[in-house]
C-alpha cells in the first residue's frame, strides 16, 4: 500500500458494525455470541479484531434485546473502548445494520458490517477491505472455491457446472460508503430477504469488489464449527518444549528432598547449595529452557548467600512466576528420577501434588516417574541422583 492510499484510509471514518442478532437455530439451544472460545467470548474475539484495527474509527454492536446488557458488561470487560454503543437488531439483517448505522457517528463515512459469529477475520483482511472499498465505494471480504460447483435441479440431478473460478464464498467484513447503502436500502423492496450485505447493493445496482480473504475466518453456525474453531485456536498458540536435567552427589549428613518431600534414606543426602532437590532443579530447567530464559544457576546461583538451602520449592515458584511474565503458561509436565534407592513410589503423589502447587496446574499435568539404572553408572552405585524432565509451555 503506498503513503497516499494509507493516509487516504486513515483520513476517513470508518465505523464497524457487528451484527449479532441471530438466534442461533442451527446451534442447538446453543448461544454461538457468549460460547467461550480459547478464554473469550465469540462475540469478544470479534470485536476485538475491529478494536485492535488503525483503520476503524468506532464499533457499533447489534444483539437481541434481552443480552445488551450482557454484550455491554463484555465490551466493559475486555476494555473495548472503540464500541461507542450495543443497540437492539430487527427482523431482518437489513434492519439490525440500519439500526447500527442510526447508533453510528454523524461523522461516519463507511461502514464495515461483520458477522459477530467470525471471531478469526485478521487485521490484514479488514485493512484491505476498507481500502478496496475507498477506491470502489463497495468492498467485501470473500474466498475462491476450491471444489468444482454444481448446479443442481429440483430433483437434485446435476443440471450445470460452474466455473470455479468466477465463484466466491462471501464472508464478512462488508464495507460499503454509508450513504450508498442507505440509499439502496431505500430503492430495493424492504420485503427481500437478503443473507449478506452485498446481495443488497447488487439488488441496487452497485458494484461490489471482492478482497481474497482466509478460510480461518469462518462463521460459527453449527456444533460442528466449534471444532473448527478450537482448532483455529491451537493453531494461534504459541507452543513450547523444554529439557532440563539435573544430578546432585549423595553425602552423609544431608536431608534427601525430592519433589519437595523429605524422604528417609539412612541419613544420605544430596550436596548442595540449596536443599539439592535434584527433581525440582530438572523441572526448573525444563521450563526455564521452553521460555528461553537460561538455567537455575543464572538465576539462583550458587555465590548468592541468599540461596543457601533454600526451599527448591520457592525457587520453583519464582520460575513458574518467570514463565508467566514471559506471556507463557505451563501446560504439563513430564520428569523421571534416576536412582538405585530409597524407593519412591510411596512419595511419588506428594511430589506430584507439590508441583502441581508451585506451578498452579491440575495434578494431571504432571507427571513424575522413578527408575534404577540397575546397577550401572553413578546412580546405580548410590553415588548420587539425577532427574530428567520435560515441560510444555504455550503462549
Amino acid at each position: 500500500m503506498n503513503n497516499a492510499v494509507a493516509n487516504n484510509i486513515n483520513e476517513k471514518n470508518v465505523s464497524a458494525i457487528i451484527v449479532a442478532a441471530g438466534t442461533s437455530s442451527r446451534m442447538q439451544g446453543i448461544d454461538k455470541q457468549l460460547l467461550d472460545i480459547g478464554g473469550m467470548p465469540v462475540i469478544a474475539r470479534a470485536v476485538f479484531a475491529f478494536q485492535k484495527s488503525d483503520v476503524i474509527k468506532e464499533i457499533i454492536i447489534v444483539t437481541r434485546e434481552e443480552v445488551i446488557d450482557d454484550y455491554k458488561i463484555i465490551a466493559e470487560r475486555f476494555e473495548f473502548s472503540k464500541v461507542k454503543a450495543v443497540v437492539k437488531g430487527g427482523n431482518t439483517r437489513q434492519e439490525s445494520v440500519f439500526n447500527g448505522i442510526s447508533a453510528c457517528s454523524e461523522n461516519a463515512e463507511y461502514i464495515a458490517i461483520h458477522d459477530g459469529a467470525r471471531p478469526f477475520v485478521s487485521q490484514e483482511v479488514i485493512k484491505e477491505t476498507v481500502e478496496k472499498a475507498i477506491c470502489f465505494g463497495a468492498a467485501a471480504a470473500a474466498i475462491t472455491a476450491k471444489d468444482t460447483i454444481k448446479i443442481v435441479n429440483d430433483k437434485n440431478f446435476i443440471a450445470e457446472t460452474v466455473d470455479r473460478n468466477t465463484v466466491r464464498q462471501m464472508q464478512t467484513p462488508q464495507v460499503f460508503e454509508k450513504n450508498a447503502y442507505l440509499n439502496a436500502m431505500k430503492t430495493v423492496s424492504n420485503s427481500k430477504n437478503f443473507t449478506d450485505d452485498c446481495m443488497l447493493m447488487e439488488a441496487a445496482g452497485v458494484p461490489v469488489f471482492t478482497v481474497e480473504s482466509s478460510p480461518f475466518n469462518i462463521k460459527i453456525t453449527t456444533p460442528e464449527d466449534i471444532v473448527f474453531a478450537e482448532a483455529i485456536i491451537r493453531r494461534e498458540k504459541m507452543i513450547r518444549i523444554g529439557h532440563g536435567y539435573d544430578v546432585h552427589k549423595l553425602v552423609e549428613n544431608r536431608k534427601l528432598i525430592l519433589g519437595g518431600v523429605e524422604i528417609e534414606n539412612n541419613g544420605m543426602g544430596l550436596l548442595g547449595h540449596s536443599d539439592a532437590d535434584v527433581l525440582l532443579h530438572a523441572i526448573s530447567d525444563s521450563l526455564l529452557g521452553a521460555a528461553a530464559l537460561g538455567d537455575i544457576g543464572k538465576h539462583f546461583p550458587d555465590t548468592d548467600e541468599k540461596y543457601k538451602n533454600a526451599n527448591s520449592l520457592d525457587l520453583l515458584k519464582k520460575v513458574n512466576q518467570f514463565i508467566n511474565d514471559s506471556g507463557y503458561s505451563v501446560v504439563n509436565i513430564d520428569a523421571t528420577v534416576l536412582a538405585q534407592s530409597p524407593k519412591l513410589a510411596p512419595h511419588i503423589l506428594k511430589m506430584r501434588e507439590n508441583i502441581a502447587n508451585a506451578l498452579s496446574v491440575h495434578l494431571d499435568a504432571v507427571s513424575v516417574k522413578a527408575t534404577t539404572e540397575e546397577g550401572l553408572g553413578f546412580t546405580g552405585s548410590r553415588e548420587g541422583i539425577a532427574a530428567h524432565a520435560v515441560a510444555l509451555i504455550e503462549k
